[in-house]
């Protein structure tokens, strides 16, 4: 208490700001926090960290964590493999994780995926190049930048109605900065390019001009919207500081800071009847507090920290710690500030000298009581109590109240009983292990039953209770009946064995989450005994619906009805209009029954209506010509009685050559349009495999080959008629001749080929085939070739 005022910070003559240390954080992070994308939410919230991908594998995933602002850990699950851009809290505690394509994933506080919206086709060709989310009267909204450099905003998500709005004229890159405002209901975006600013709605985008700018100001670097939207202040590269109203007609204050960088955050730190309206910046290593004064307040920086503006100030954690940085309310200044005679601060002497029991406590006590301002000195020491973190200043305070209303005649009770209850509710839930550190502003703002619904989100049954049954609330009779009965069904989550704890959720008919603690178990069984369960339970329609949003129970179903309900697998690829599937269905169901030709040709046509639904246009042709083709082949099985029915179109082709039905297998080359190569492939290799070698050589004959005649060579040497392969390899392309007649075992004419094309590597391979006394005029011929070339 002696140097209470010690960590007080003046800024201008009338206003002072303090850190208070929150908490010594208990998360243990490997990595800084500029590795990390981070999001706390407001009022005290959580904090979400996803860590930057550092692993080499491309399969790994970076984590997605959330804290509480103690940094006890919630909850932790993989983060997905599309990149994130932003991550954002809605006003009921879900977190928004933006990924780069566009796609919002909505996670509750345990990391439970809830559900997953796009912004638009704009934003999903385009990525997202900056997201912001923001809060108004509506909900919870989200500002995407995108690669385009078009905004694309929606102003509740939980009702989403996309807006892309007008384009910022002349723009080549990315804005230097950009804010969400709130003007007269309607939400709008400040743009700044260089030293020009931007207002963009709906329908229109303004050139604006700042009342009171400096000529010099420079261009602008950073943007701040304070906590109730209603203030804005710009940050510029010569360090200038503008502040003003967000309506952008009314200028509040300005400052020149000494850096010209700019700061990785800037953020507003005002509260209700602020005497000096200020924002606070970050650097990586400083932290400077700016107001309308001409000097600043600076803090050093140990470690890499994240601003959370609040309804009062401003939050400030790292690796290690968490304080809050506010301006000293002026009820707290009063009672404390040096050599203050206000009656507050004569009160606690008064109290103190009480205690010590000295006479002072007497004058002190006559003093007040002299100039009428008892009642005035016991409402500053209440006040100045609520504003406090640390109970024994608290307590002190409070004491110092009840003292000095003993001397006042019918002093109304409520606001000293009120005062003491909000602060013990107040210190219990900023407890480590709990974790929410909210001020008795913001515990107003939020009001007890929010609070209690936050600590029923976060599981913590027993404070809640103990709240309602501290505070007596009436209106909440029920309250602590219900969040028992919460509490005694959450103790079935700590029944380890998952073949236990799912029978008897279903037995307390709570068959959703026995799906889902089905799931988590791993057990197909556990999840198949849940699904048929809920197929007895719920009407058709509802059953369906309720596997739509488990994917792994839909899944494990489709595999069951593959198997035993063939048409109820139907009817969930059309409940879902799913065309694809279908259309695979139809297919799979032409080959897997002993239906006649004509019923197969049936389903395999249904399967091409289907594909064309889809917009599968490859899989719809290639079901058409899979109908031909069966139409084809039963023709061949009736005019020859031979089997052809179900093999493939190549193996069509190759038998009807392999028999000799040369024209049957021309009609097919022109029907399916096979491509000339595959088609000579296969007429060479089953006339060769037929040993028809005459038919061989008139079809090398019949027009010029476009595989070439190698093949010819190959074909017949791998049936070992050597004869043959010495027909074709004068034919074979020059740059292929040497090859050819080294396989027919013509080491002349290869040596002929070789120097005839001057290719030396060729000449060499040749001699490494030759042997000294049957190949000597070879050698020599290709020696003197060689010579010939090494003298060029």
């Amino acid at each position: 208490m002696d140097c209470y005022t010690a960590n007080w910070d003046p800024l201008g003559e009338a206003a002072y700001y303090r850190k208070l240390d929150l908490y010594t954080m208990g998360w243990n992070l490997r990595e800084d926090l500029r590795d990390c994308l981070v999001a706390a939410a407001p009022y005290g919230g959580p904090i979400a960290l996803l860590k930057n991908k550092k692993e080499k594998s491309p399969s790994s995933r970076p984590p997605l964590e959330i804290y509480t602002a103690s940094g006890v850990l919630l909850a932790s699950i993989p983060g997905k493999n599309c990149p994130a851009v932003h991550l954002g809290w809605t006003t009921s505690e879900d977190l928004l994780c933006i990924q780069e394509d566009g796609s919002v994933l909505v996670y509750s506080l345990f990391c439970e995926f809830k559900r997953r919206f796009s912004m638009g086709n704009e934003v999903l060709q385009n990525h997202v190049l900056e997201a912001k989310v923001f809060h108004t009267e509506y909900g919870t909204g989200v500002a995407i930048l995108t690669g385009a450099h078009r905004f694309t905003i929606a102003t509740n998500v939980e009702d989403l109605k996309l807006r892309r709005l007008p384009q910022v004229p002349g723009v080549q890159k990315p804005p230097s900065c950009w804010a969400v405002l709130c003007q007269e209901r309607v939400t709008v975006l400040l743009v700044a390019v260089g030293q020009e600013l931007y207002l963009l709605d709906n329908t229109t985008c303004s050139p604006v001009t700042l009342p009171g700018l400096s000529p010099h100001a420079g261009s602008f670097l950073r943007m701040a919207v304070s906590f109730n939207y209603r203030f804005l202040a710009l940050f510029t590269d010569t360090g200038y500081i503008w502040m003003g109203k967000s309506n952008l007609k009314e200028k509040l204050g300005e400052s020149i800071c000494e850096f010209r960088a700019p700061p990785k955050q800037m953020v507003w730190c005002t509260r209700s009847r602020s005497k000096q309206r200020a924002v606070v910046m970050a650097w990586e290593r400083r932290l400077l507090v700016a107001g309308d004064a001409e000097q600043c307040i600076q803090y050093p920086l140990d470690e890499e920290s994240y601003l959370v503006p609040e309804l009062d100030g401003v939050r400030i954690f790292s690796r290690s710690t968490h304080e809050f940085l506010h301006e000293i309310p002026e009820a707290s200044q009063e009672v404390f500030k040096i050599a203050s005679m206000a009656p507050g601060a004569l009160l606690l002497e008064a109290q103190k000298e009480y205690e010590k029991e000295s006479q002072k406590a007497d004058e002190y006590l006559r003093e007040i009581k002299d100039q009428n301002l008892l009642p005035e000195a016991v409402e500053q020491c209440i006040r100045a109590a609520s504003y406090e973190h640390e109970p024994e200043i608290q307590k002190s305070l409070l004491r110092a109240a009840s003292f000095g209303k003993c001397f006042i005649d019918k002093f109304p009770p409520e606001r000293f009983v009120e005062t003491c209850r909000d602060l013990r509710v107040l210190n219990a839930i900023r407890d480590y292990q709990i974790g929410i550190p909210l001020s008795f502003d913001q515990y107003t703002q939020v009001t007890t039953e929010v609070l209690l619904d936050r600590l029923v989100l976060r599981r913590l049954y027993p404070i809640a209770i103990k709240i309602c049954e501290y505070l007596r609330l009436s209106e909440f009779q029920g309250i602590s009946r219900i969040l028992a009965h919460w509490a005694c069904y959450k103790l079935l989550e700590y029944e380890p064995r998952s073949g236990k704890q799912v029978p008897l959720l279903l037995k307390m008919k709570s068959s959703q989450l026995a799906l889902s603690k089905a799931i988590e178990s791993g057990d197909t069984d556990l999840v198949y005994t849940v699904v048929l369960h809920l197929k007895n339970e719920l009407n058709r329609g509802a059953f369906f619906m309720t596997l739509q949003n488990q994917p792994v129970a839909l899944s494990l179903y489709r595999q069951f009805c593959k198997y035993q309900e063939l048409d109820t697998l139907k009817d969930l690829y059309n409940q879902d209009d799913d065309h694809q599937e279908l259309g695979n269905f139809h297919v799979r169901a032409s080959y897997a029954s002993d239906k006649p030709i004509d019923g197969r040709v049936a389903s395999l046509q249904n399967a091409v209506d289907e594909y064309y639904k889809a917009k599968n246009e490859f899989a719809a042709k290639a079901t058409e010509d899979q109908i031909k083709l069966l139409r084809s082949q039963r023709r061949l099985q009736a005019d020859f009685d031979k089997p052809y029915l179900d093999e493939s179109l190549h193996d069509t082709v190759y038998n009807l050559i392999l028999e000799g039905n040369h024209k049957r297998a021309e009609q097919f080359y022109r029907d399916f349009k096979i491509p000339d190569k595959r088609f000579w492939w296969l007429k060479i290799s089953a006339l060769a495999e037929q040993g028809d070698w005459e038919e061989l050589e008139k079809f090398s004959k019949s027009k010029k080959s476009p595989i070439g005649y190698l093949p010819f060579v190959e074909i017949s040497m791998k049936h070992h008629n050597r004869h043959e392969a010495k027909k074709y390899a004068p034919r074979v392309a020059p740059e292929q001749r040497v090859k050819a007649f080294l396989l027919v075992g013509d080491l002349s004419q290869a040596s002929e080929a070789a120097i005839e094309r001057k290719n030396e590597a060729e000449m060499n391979l040749i001699l490494s085939k030759c042997t000294a006394a049957a190949d000597a005029s070879v050698v020599a011929k290709i020696n003197l070739a060689k010579a010939q070339l090494g003298k060029k």
